[in-house]
């Protein structure tokens, strides 16, 4: 997994990694993946491209996708 730069210092996100149709993303109290099916393409392309930069994951996830993930890995 990538360490997630988080530019402003205080996301709950911690780590990431972008598949071909997912995006895992670490948090302190678990591991869960975003899939194609849920939350679906637009919410995982738009995960992979604020991890990326580095700003917004967790609030984005938060706001928009809340507890529609497809699995919770740990």
């Amino acid at each position: 997994m990538v360490p997630y730069a988080n530019r402003n210092g205080n996301s709950g996100a911690i780590a990431y990694e972008i598949g071909v149709d997912s995006i895992t993303v670490r948090f302190g109290e678990g591991t869960y993946l975003y899939d194609y099916n849920r939350p679906g393409r637009v919410h995982c392309e738009e995960m992979s491209r604020l991890a990326r930069a580095g700003r917004g994951l967790a609030t984005c996830i938060s706001q928009f996708v809340g507890d529609n993930y497809a699995a919770k890995l740990a």
